[in-house]
């Protein structure tokens, strides 16, 4: 019993690793409220235990091997991941706007003639928008699946320690979901508390959330790309 208590919290610890609270965090700035984000935490969570157990099932039931070059490839996508997260979340503070603006003028009394100029300006807009924007992406498919990328790049390491550990499979596998388990908790509570600032009641200020998004994103496309660098070179 004290063994699953530790691994229950071994998982809730492993949800606040840097990689993991980065990609969550840029997923919650898109949230005005707090129990949007904590979903995305959760969906992230289901999706992280998901590809854990997938693997764990590959490779204690079916003891079917990976090379370890394998996950070094699978830790470098999540780098990827992180690096692509931060700059769609920048580029979604930028918005664009097309003008046109149409002139009319005569020469020497004669007939008017019109000339339309066209332009584009782009402008910042704060973190948050409209309500309906935020609704827009309600689905947490984009949680479910950053989860699930994260979960496989981090599962070969939990096997190996499973496998030196465990006595047997079922023991295993169980132990695997338990850790699951576990990392949808601290998630829960990790996404709950990282949406705090971008919350419509909490920083009243939008320049203050919209320096805090752009300052997250970019440290999330930093660590990606040392995520990349560390894994591949």
């Amino acid at each position: 019993m004290i063994g699953f208590l530790i691994t229950l919290y071994a998982g809730l610890e492993h949800a606040f690793e840097a990689d993991h609270l980065l990609a969550v965090n840029s997923l919650v700035t898109n949230r005005n409220k707090t129990k949007e984000a904590i979903k995305d935490g959760v969906f992230w969570g289901i999706g992280h235990t998901t590809t854990l157990f997938i693997v764990g099932i590959v490779m204690i039931g079916f003891k079917v091997g990976f090379s370890e070059n394998i996950f070094h490839y699978l830790e470098a996508s999540v780098g990827l991941m992180l690096v692509f997260l931060g700059i769609y979340r920048m580029k979604k503070l930028v918005k664009f706007d097309y003008h046109s603006h149409t002139y009319w003028h005569s020469h020497d009394g004669l007939k008017s003639h019109s000339h339309t100029y066209s332009h584009k300006h782009w402008y910042v807009v704060s973190s948050h928008t409209h309500d309906n924007e935020v609704s827009n992406t309600n689905n947490y498919k984009t949680a479910l699946t950053v989860g699930m990328v994260h979960g496989l790049a981090g599962s070969g390491a939990l096997v190996v320690l499973v496998l030196s550990q465990m006595k047997s499979a079922f023991e295993g596998l169980l132990y695997i979901l338990i850790f699951g388990v576990g990392s949808i908790i601290g998630m829960f509570l990790a996404s709950g508390l990282l949406s705090v600032p971008y919350t419509k009641n909490a920083l009243k200020s939008p320049k203050l959330q919209l320096i805090l998004t752009v300052f997250s994103s970019i440290l999330c496309v930093l660590y990606g790309l040392k995520v990349v660098y560390e894994q591949l070179f």
